[in-house]
């Protein structure tokens, strides 16, 4: 793949969750250990599942800080979510006023932007050529959950497992795969199989994204990160981060999702939205 088009659709997975979007002092902090050796194959996937966050339905309030070149913004943002189906996030930097809100599914993205009275509804399949990357919707839940993922796949079972190289570095382990563009990505977990960071690079490491994870908390009796830290790499440059804190989790609640479009709203695409990010 050329440089500019991996750095085109590495900067796209950035500017979709930067669109797409205090800590909770009562819930008992849980702390990160070593890695003294590493695990067979099966056993260390099994105990990263068995870590994985469970729930049916999640809702939860997040402070998010956006960093762009010559911008910045700090917003509320209301998730909701049910799980391999859909979420919704809905900005609301003043007030508890809804400015924007989107909506993912399975198949396709939805925004719709309030203060330009303008909406976005799209197919996947539209956007391949503006977006040619087997992550998905799966893999953007992932993220926000703090799942290890495999690249386009739905989900990870052990007949996959030996799709990941698996090696210590240092106090962590280091878990790498590829996707069929070439886009190398890295999963650290420390001693107790929680995930860590989730990179996704190319090759040489100096175009990337980097989703790192902290704070872990027991919500549930089950173990989430209510700190996340974005940040996007351009030759080996900072180019933009977001900042993205948890509060007021629920799991397994009733959820409604609404998404109804005013009838005065443009409809535009979502290559334009990317455009207009670029030139901010």
């Amino acid at each position: 793949m050329r440089p500019e088009l991996k750095l085109k659709l590495l900067y796209t997975i950035f500017v979709v969750t930067a669109i797409y979007l205090s800590g909770c002092s009562s819930l008992k902090r849980v702390g990160t250990v070593a890695v003294t050796g590493v695990k067979e194959q099966q056993e260390l996937f099994d105990s990263m599942q068995e870590q994985a966050f469970q729930f049916r339905t999640l809702t939860a309030r997040l402070n998010v800080d956006l960093d762009m070149p010559g911008n910045s913004f700090s917003s509320k943002v209301d998730l909701k979510m049910i799980k391999d189906s859909v979420f919704q996030l809905s900005v609301q930097p003043i007030l508890g006023i809804e400015m924007v809100r989107i909506e993912l599914t399975t198949d396709s993205i939805k925004l719709l932007d309030r203060i330009n009275k303008r909406y976005v509804e799209e197919s996947y399949a539209t956007m391949k050529g503006q977006t040619p990357i087997e992550f998905n919707f799966y893999n953007l839940q992932a993220l926000f959950v703090n799942y290890i993922f495999l690249p386009g796949e739905q989900g990870l079972d052990n007949k996959q497992y030996d799709k990941f190289q698996i090696s210590k570095l240092g106090n962590r382990v280091e878990l790498r795969t590829f996707d069929s563009m070439g886009l190398l990505y890295t999963f650290f977990a420390d001693g107790e199989e929680k995930l860590l960071s989730t990179h996704i690079s190319d090759e040489t490491k100096i175009h990337g994204v980097l989703w790192d994870y902290a704070d872990f908390r027991v919500v549930d009796d089950q173990i989430f990160p209510m700190q996340m830290t974005v940040r996007v790499l351009a030759e080996g440059v900072k180019r933009g981060g977001m900042n993205i804190s948890y509060s007021r989790i629920q799991r397994n609640i009733p959820v409604k999702m609404d998404f109804s479009i005013p009838d005065k709203y443009n409809r535009i695409t979502f290559e334009q939205i990317l455009k207009s990010f670029s030139n901010k």
